[in-house]
């Protein structure tokens, strides 16, 4: 589009010219006319007539996501992000959080660099480091922990025990039969060291790259008896992810409602893989918000002593 001053638009205007220039078609240039003439350009105004019932979400959506404090579910470069752990924090400390949970993938995870329980121990003694020189911000020691078929987490329970929090997530054999799938998530749900069930359904909507130019297709929803999981989620005290992440956006509305109506806890994450990806909560916030999730049953949008109570470490 060309660049024009003052004078110039004020001549175009008067002379009926303004479509001469590159980039100006006759809707563009009735509307600065208008504009230019102190008023609410009409296509404008139609736009906000038609869209005006998003604004009030987009409100509740601000506002909701402005209760939260931090993000307990990020990766660096030591496993499959692509950014050193104090660039993560630089990041989220830029967007006024004042915690970040570090939770790169165990062991078992090869495809994503999983961390050996010797590479974690290395990684525990860095973020110590880190956070005495970033503080009053506090990085997080965690783990996103895969699930065994047999329902274990993938990790010692001495180095878990050591961990701020613990997200635990099924990254293999998704298509499983409802029934195993299901008895598989109640297991890991009731280990006293699972804080966060995350991405629970692993579906993808689009596809995605991954290390080494690997990509991944999309992915439907694994099979599992949600009620089940949603209630031994509230007995056993772990929170349930809303995954901001927009190719998985996870759990669906239809399950995230039943989550609700069950009276289940959350963890509004964005399972972010680069600094920039920190800003993706408000896809989780505006899915809260449009089935009803109460801000005070979010568990990162608590206080980082009364979040770490929660834990119980």
């Amino acid at each position: 589009m060309d660049t024009i001053g003052p004078e110039e638009l004020d001549r175009r205007i008067r002379t009926r010219t303004l479509t001469d220039l590159r980039g100006i078609g006759p809707k563009t240039g009735a509307a600065i006319v208008q504009a230019h003439a102190g008023e609410v350009p009409e296509y404008l105004a139609r736009l906000e007539e038609a869209h005006a019932e998003l604004v009030p979400l987009a409100d509740d959506v601000a506002e909701f996501r402005a209760t939260l404090r931090g993000d307990l579910h990020t990766h660096s470069d030591w496993s499959d992000g692509g950014s050193p752990i104090r660039e993560m924090a630089e990041a989220a400390i830029a967007l006024g959080h004042e915690y970040m949970a570090l939770t790169d993938h165990s062991p078992r995870l090869t495809v994503a660099n999983g961390l050996s329980a010797e590479r974690l121990e290395r990684q525990l003694e860095v973020v110590a480091g880190l956070n005495e020189e970033l503080r009053p911000f506090r990085i997080l020691t965690g783990i996103e922990c895969d699930i065994h078929l047999d329902g274990s987490l993938d990790q010692t329970d001495e180095l878990l025990d050591r961990l701020d929090v613990v997200v635990a997530s099924v990254h293999s054999d998704l298509r499983a039969e409802s029934a195993a799938m299901t008895e598989r998530m109640l297991a890991a749900v009731g280990n006293p060291h699972t804080d966060v069930l995350g991405h629970c359904t692993g579906r993808l909507l689009i596809p995605r790259e991954q290390r080494e130019g690997r990509r991944q297709r999309p992915r439907p929803e694994s099979a599992f008896d949600a009620e089940a999981v949603f209630s031994a989620c509230v007995e056993h005290g772990t929170a349930v992810e809303i995954n901001s992440r927009p190719e998985r956006l996870d759990p669906p509305l239809r399950l995230l409602a039943l989550a609700v109506e069950f009276g289940c806890t959350f963890a509004i994450d964005t399972d972010a893989h680069a600094p920039g990806q920190l800003d993706w909560q408000g896809n989780g916030c505006e899915r809260a918000v449009e089935t009803g999730v109460d801000p005070d049953r979010v568990v990162n949008s608590w206080p980082v002593d009364e979040l770490l109570g929660w834990t119980g470490r």
